[in-house]
């Protein structure tokens, strides 16, 4: 398996899986859903613009990084998610932000973030943490992790907050693989 097709199907998926989420929000509550930006777990948490951003984040920077290519494309998307506590946005906006993670996963070439998963990668940390690792640790261990976090907070805050979701509308796409049932 390359690295691609460990990243680019889950981030497909799971960004799915976000609009899915944030439509449901507003079916439900309707003209009140664009409040739910603003919803937090806990106080020291960012809020659910913060999460669906930073998810969107996520997704574009780990290719960015596995290219060789400069970061400075997300400083927008970032420092938006940064302010999203004051500047939440609307569910129409966060749903932007995905559909623009999922144009970037478009552009993707055949074998652009595949090069030898074996080599190492630097990944030093706004904080000043550098971690030596391979290309396919980064994925594995640290590009999917801080991913699925983000989306799973969204997932949690709404919740928290009173959408009817569940287990089905966090994993819609293995719906797509769902033996029918045997005849009777």
């Amino acid at each position: 398996m390359t690295l691609a097709d460990l990243l680019v199907p889950t981030y497909r998926n799971m960004l799915g899986t976000l609009r899915g989420l944030l439509d449901k929000a507003e079916a439900q509550f309707g003209a009140r859903a664009d409040r739910l930006m603003s919803a937090r777990l806990a106080p020291d948490m960012f809020s659910l613009a913060t999460q669906v951003r930073f998810a969107c984040v996520q997704a574009q920077e780990a290719p960015l990084r596995l290219m060789g290519r400069s970061l400075e494309p997300l400083d927008s998307l970032l420092n938006e998610g940064r302010n999203a506590g004051e500047h939440p946005g609307s569910l129409a906006d966060a749903r932007g932000r995905i559909d623009e993670a999922l144009a970037f996963l478009d552009t993707l070439e055949p074998g652009a973030i595949d090069a030898d998963p074996h080599a190492a990668l630097e990944l030093t940390l706004p904080m000043g943490l550098t971690f030596d690792v391979t290309r396919e640790q980064f994925a594995r261990d640290w590009a999917l992790a801080q991913f699925y976090f983000h989306v799973m907070a969204a997932y949690a805050i709404l919740r928290k907050e009173g959408v009817e979701i569940g287990k089905a509308d966090y994993v819609p796409h293995m719906f797509a693989y769902l033996r029918p049932p045997a005849d009777a």
